[in-house]
């Protein structure tokens, strides 16, 4: 879904520029200092053949040019629609559930996930789960088959016509998550939602508790008072997953985890849908219209 964000600038680049920033594939020629190292028999290097997955922009594209530190090599048993679909979305729930929180949330104690019908948060809800935390979730009704296995709690919303997000104004969320947590609240909202569930998830949040805005699906989140946060002395973070691999050895261990989840079926992924790189409006399309599983 980020790249509808850089085509539409709300997350600026540089014109002109090729869209997309994962992908996958084989390995078709290397550096010579590639090369030099595959040579001497590097453990950590790329050789022609390979397949491999990467992170990095410019992947609308039948050839990319990709810097080494990005690229992992891709488990024979694995496909690798899966194992591309486990690079930003993967990582960004990984960073999201296990390190964005700040370890203010412990095991057994509630998290509210929105949208966890389809897309990163469908799978923040399962590592979520993972990690020992009770997940309300929300979805939009045509979701609910797919959320349900997904989290402790639903809360079911009413479609919102054309967007890619639910009616958020379909149900009081505040007082549903009170109801489900004894009047306490959540120790950490994940929202990748933005402006349409701001003051929704500040209102949810247990005392000291955190709430993680990642995602702008329903347009940015405004900007608000920090005096707000201090009724229930609450924490906001507004984090991005570049941070969050911040080094060879951090993004390898999160792939590592995202990876294994994968292979023992600890983690359920679903490739909804396959659209040629000709196709590629009809994917954003697809994506701003709310259809994806």
């Amino acid at each position: 879904f980020i790249d509808t964000y850089h085509r539409k600038g709300l997350y600026p680049r540089t014109y002109p520029f090729v869209a997309g920033q994962e992908g996958g594939g084989i390995v078709v020629q290397t550096s010579a200092a590639a090369a030099a190292a595959a040579s001497n028999n590097s453990p950590s290097n790329f050789q022609v053949g390979d397949r491999v997955t990467y992170l990095s922009f410019g992947s609308y594209a039948e050839y990319t040019a990709v810097p080494e530190e990005k690229v992992v090599h891709v488990p024979e048993d694995m496909n690798m629609e899966v194992a591309i679909s486990c690079m930003t979305q993967g990582l960004t729930a990984h960073y999201l559930v296990t390190s964005a929180h700040a370890n203010l949330i412990s095991k057994g104690e509630w998290c509210l996930i929105y949208a966890i019908g389809s897309g990163t948060c469908q799978w923040a809800a399962q590592m979520a789960k993972l990690q020992g935390f009770q997940v309300i979730g929300t979805c939009s009704k045509g979701k609910k088959e797919a959320a349900l296995q997904h989290c402790d709690k639903l809360i079911v919303l009413e479609e919102a016509t054309g967007a890619s997000y639910a009616d958020y104004t379909s149900v009081d969320i505040a007082a549903k998550v009170m109801d489900i947590t004894g009047g306490v609240g959540v120790k950490c909202v994940i929202d990748g939602v933005g402006k349409s569930t701001v003051d929704i998830s500040l209102n949810c949040l247990a005392p000291r508790g955190i709430f993680i805005s990642f995602g702008n699906a329903s347009g940015a989140v405004p900007a608000f008072p920090v005096l707000r946060l201090v009724q229930k002395s609450t924490f906001v973070t507004r984090p991005k997953l570049n941070e969050y691999m911040a080094t060879r050895e951090e993004f390898m261990r999160r792939v590592k985890e995202v990876f294994d989840y994968v292979k023992s079926g600890a983690l359920s992924i679903t490739v909804d849908k396959v659209f040629e790189l000709d196709n590629a409006v009809e994917g954003h399309t697809y994506l701003e219209g709310g259809n994806s599983r």
